[in-house]
């Protein structure tokens, strides 16, 4: 299992909308096949700053994911309020 990492720049002043926004999106992201869990944290340093980790089986389940139509509606409810592209990273299984 991999973990996708992504920081989210929110537009200032839109937090609560987007907040509200990605509270219908979570669901679609985690019925994804291949998904195992999705959440979203805020930055405190830096409120319009959001951290989305999602766990995927491998990068290519993520890249399914942005292949469908499911991908469409999470676009939808979540991408018009970031202020720049999300910085999407993959990480590998924890050291152990």
């Amino acid at each position: 299992m991999i973990v996708e990492h992504a920081l989210l720049p929110v537009l200032p002043g839109q937090e609560d909308a987007f907040e509200a926004s990605m509270r219908q999106a979570l669901p679609i992201i985690s019925s994804a096949p291949k998904c195992h869990g999705a959440e979203v944290r805020r930055q405190i340093e830096d409120g319009s700053i959001y951290l989305l980790l999602v766990q995927w089986e491998s990068v290519e389940a993520h890249g399914e994911f942005r292949n469908s139509e499911l991908f469409g509606q999470w676009k939808a409810l979540t991408h018009h309020f970031y202020s720049t592209p999300a910085d999407v990273k993959h990480f590998l299984e924890p050291l152990r």
